[in-house]
């Protein structure tokens, strides 16, 4: 029995222990775990904290970064601007705009211009002339940005990429587009601007030396499975950034950010509160511990436990409200007796030290005072609704400092109808100051745009104008021309251009410099303007040419007269550093009465009529004609079949014997130049030779005289007939031409068998040493030099007794009055003297009767040559002539006499 008894005994106590261990370990276990989840409640506030401080950040670089960007790509859109006025611009003016264009400060380090897509002009040149002649938009996908940039006119964005300096650069490029002459918008090609990303960045303060974020970049529009980390480190991605989307348009970026130091560093609670929850679990603990022996004497200390309980439920309660306020003042105010009771957190957002009594006038004594008013209204009406309390006002803490302040309360009244206010105070200064600080940048921005906008109304203005006159200049001319001749208000009304030039204009400025070239065209353009009607447009397209454009009624005769107080104006000197300046001027007037005369073809029409002014004297006006029309249609014809002839050979030698003035034996040849012209036949020089000079061909058409000259000496030497020398006409164009020198390098001429007969008009006197170089360079290689056409030229005889020509051959001019004028035969005389006294052949051109060739050999002449002797002749018809000729020499001398 007495086991049993202390069995059942054991039993007991063992129920009795496990009725207070086991709800004991529960309830430890729920302190444990109520701790735990206070502190990770603890750590998800501070985290959100810091990711909200993240995002403000994060927020306020994205903004910097697009206002960066756009404000660039606002800069070259000026630019585009200009370019689209001058489709046609040279590098030097590219590199004059550009220049103006980077001057306001921005991210751009380079600019290239791409007409048809392909890099033409760079800016700075020597950096990137290596680019020049590349596709402008680089690979991968720049086929499809170039469908893109064209036909919907978008801006592509492209890289980053490497750059040549080391850097990295993202490239803008905008297209361009030009009113075409039918004055339609029509594609010219690309601008591209290469941003400097490295200043992008410190521009956008990814870089700023007070930056506590880590930022990473990357680009999700490469179509790559993981995005491509264009700046920042990768380990960024996958610590739970903060992210941010920018839009570039063809491209974006994503911005991630985590605190420098990590989350964890930044989202670590506070070791007060930590303490706290562990005092508090461990008091909890403690209690249950003591609560399970009260248990055992739960009658004894019934009333004790019960006083324990309802403590702990209080400070339960207030531990809730300090893990939902944390880092937050609580507060609470009385509000019939105005009593407010603070926490420590409160006391430390208002500066007022823990040992002054809080109280409604302390409060108010830390308002700003132009802000207490909005506050107390904002609180009468909460407790008058019941509702909450919601307000934001400026303290004024010591030394001035200003905080933000936002307040959020809950009004209750308790049962005996006592009003209570609780509520909370956290600083929102950081926020107020990104707001200001965003405001800021926003204005920036505005007044920066408005910088770009008033740059690039500059630039166009100075795109259409010419910076000396300010007249419009080309371009504005094209343009005004192409409106006028689309317009359809006025079908009826006439339209006139008078194409202005200078006369003399060049011996101003080579005599009197530049300055005052200048102020003569200052003149010129002041005139102009006076003289025109007030719907006319005056412009200047050049060095010296002005055009206006008059639109009216008025008769032929009426332009014509305007032409004429326009050149009697401008004829009117003007004083530049006490020298009087005079120039003359011509003028060319065309009409737009046919319907379909496009705008260009009226400008070319007055041009023509200004040329024939000028071919008739100069100082004088001439209107374009039917006359005129033909004749340069004759021209551009003539043109036209001179450039097809010398591609099909059909410029070849003729050749004319000259003969010894004693013997009548031919003691040389001139190869002469004829066109076989495929209409009309063999032509000579004069029919030529002008439009050849125009079209700067005259040295190719004497290269290849030269040639063929060459081969008919050889097969004359291959067939016994004696000729050892023959003598070819030589231009200006083509005596200073290193191709001449290369050619004759290229071919054996022996000495004595080739003369350069030069022509006396080329002006020895102005270029005689050039002549007398390049002459000496022909004579090394064993050519003579021979003087044509002697006594109609410019030279003096000094300049041409150095040139130390083998022969003079003196002009048909001098040679034909011989026969019955004395005077002429002594001066025929004359030159024969001053030739035998310096060592020079002569040789008489014209000889057109047996009487000449008797008069000329009496008077000294080595040489004759002309008619009647002998006409110039193709090559098969000299071959026979020369066989013959030893048979019929002693006949004519006998025929002479």
């Amino acid at each position: 029995m007495a086991t049993k008894s202390k069995n059942a005994d054991g039993a007991s106590i063992l129920r009795s222990r496990l009725q207070i261990l086991i709800p004991s370990a529960i309830v430890l276990a729920g302190v444990f775990v109520s701790a735990l989840y206070a502190d990770l409640q603890q750590q998800r506030l501070s985290r959100e904290a810091a990711r909200n401080a993240v995002e403000e950040d994060l927020g306020l670089i994205r903004t910097k970064l697009e206002a960066n960007i756009n404000a660039d790509m606002k800069l070259l859109q000026g630019m585009v601007a200009v370019i689209g006025t001058e489709p046609y611009v040279t590098q030097k003016r590219f590199d004059a705009l550009a220049t103006a264009l980077l001057s306001t400060p921005s991210q751009i380090g380079s600019i290239a211009a791409a007409p048809n897509l392909i890099t033409t002009f760079v800016h700075p040149y020597e950096e990137n002339k290596a680019y020049i002649g590349h596709w402008v938009l680089p690979p991968p996908g720049g086929a499809e940005a170039a469908k893109q940039l064209r036909d919907k006119g978008k801006t592509i964005i492209a890289g980053p990429l490497p750059l040549r300096n080391g850097g990295r650069g993202l490239i803008i490029t905008l297209p361009v587009t030009i009113t075409n002459d039918e004055g339609k918008r029509a594609f010219w090609g690309g601008l591209a601007g290469v941003v400097d990303l490295a200043r992008l960045y410190d521009d956008s303060g990814l870089r700023a030396p007070d930056l506590a974020l880590s930022v990473t970049i990357t680009d999700d529009s490469r179509g790559t499975k993981d995005p491509v980390v264009i700046y920042g480190d990768s380990h960024v991605l996958t610590d739970d950034p903060v992210t941010m989307t920018v839009d570039l348009g063809t491209e974006s970026w994503t911005l991630s950010a985590t605190p420098k130091d990590g989350w964890q560093a930044v989202s670590k609670p506070a070791l007060l509160i930590r303490g706290m929850i562990a005092a508090m679990a461990l008091l909890i603990a403690g209690s249950v511990i003591w609560v399970a022996g009260l248990i055992r004497e739960r009658q004894k200390n019934y009333a004790a436990l019960r006083q324990r309980e309802q403590q702990l439920t209080a400070v339960s309660h207030r531990l809730g409200l300090a893990l939902e306020a944390s880092r937050i003042g609580i507060w609470e105010l009385d509000f019939a007796s105005g009593d407010i009771s603070w926490d420590e957190r409160m006391y430390q957002l208002y500066g007022v030290s823990p040992d002054v009594k809080s109280s409604y006038d302390v409060w108010k004594s830390c308002v700003h005072p132009d802000d207490l008013p909005v506050s107390d209204r904002a609180l009468a009406k909460a407790i008058e609704q019941n509702a909450t309390y919601e307000t934001e006002f400026r303290i004024l803490r010591d030394g001035g400092e200003i905080r933000h302040i936002r307040a959020v309360g809950i009004a209750t009244r308790d049962e005996d109808g006592q009003v209570t206010v609780l509520g909370v105070n956290w600083d929102v200064s950081a926020d107020i100051r990104l707001q200001e600080d965003l405001r800021e940048a926003q204005r920036e921005t505005a007044l920066r745009n408005e910088d770009l906008e008033a740059a690039r109304q500059r630039m166009e203005y100075n795109a259409l104008h010419d910076a000396l006159t300010t007249l419009p200049n080309r371009r504005y001319l094209d343009q005004q021309l192409a409106d006028l001749v689309t317009r359809d208000d006025q079908p009826g009304a006439r339209l006139t251009v008078l194409h202005l030039d200078l006369d003399r204009f060049k011996e101003i400025n080579d005599t009197l410099g530049h300055g005052a070239g200048d102020a003569i065209l200052r003149h010129v353009a002041d005139e102009l303007r006076q003289r025109v009607g007030t719907d006319d447009f005056v412009a200047r397209i050049g060095g010296d040419e002005f055009v206006i454009v008059c639109l009216g009624c008025g008769t032929a005769d009426s332009y014509e007269a305007l032409g004429q107080d326009l050149i009697a104006a401008v004829n009117r000197p003007i004083v530049y550093n006490g020298h009087e300046c005079r120039v003359g001027a011509s003028i060319g007037i065309a009409d737009r009465i046919e319907p379909e005369l496009t705008a260009e073809q009226l400008l070319v029409n007055a041009d023509i009529a200004l040329y024939e002014a000028k071919r008739r004297g100069r100082n004088r006006v001439e209107r374009f004609n039917d006359h005129l029309r033909a004749r340069t249609i004759n021209t551009k014809h003539t043109a036209d079949a001179i450039l097809r002839s010398l591609a099909d050979g059909d410029f070849i030698a003729w050749f004319q014997p000259q003969f010894d003035a004693r013997t009548l034996e031919i003691n040389g040849v001139e190869a002469l130049a004829r066109w076989r012209h495929p209409q009309r036949g063999i032509l000579a020089p004069h029919a030529f030779l002008e439009i050849a000079e125009n079209l700067n061909v005259v040295a190719q058409i004497d290269a290849s005289i030269l040639d063929q000259a060459l081969a008919a000496l050889a097969r004359w030497q291959a067939e016994g007939l004696g000729i050892e020398h023959v003598s070819v006409n030589i231009s200006a164009q083509r005596l200073f031409e290193d191709k001449l020198l290369d050619h004759l390098n290229k071919i054996a001429v022996a000495p004595g068998s080739l003369s350069f007969e030069l022509l006396e008009s080329i002006s020895f006197d102005d270029k005689a040493d050039a002549v007398a170089e390049s002459l000496e360079r022909i004579r090394d290689h064993g050519i003579a030099i021979e003087i044509d056409d002697f006594g109609t030229g410019y030279a003096s005889i000094l300049s041409l007794i150095k040139l130390s020509p083998s022969r003079l051959k003196i002009d048909r001019q001098l040679v034909a009055p011989i026969v019955a004028n004395p005077a002429q035969r002594k001066l025929i005389s004359s030159i024969v003297d001053i030739g035998r006294s310096f060592g020079i052949g002569i040789v008489a051109e014209g000889v057109e009767t047996m009487e000449h060739a008797a008069i000329l050999r009496d008077l000294g002449c080595q040489t004759l040559q002309g008619y009647a002797l002998a006409r110039p002749m193709n090559p098969d018809g000299f071959i026979d002539f020369a066989r013959s000729h030893a048979l019929q020499r002693e006949d004519l001398w006998q025929r002479s006499a």
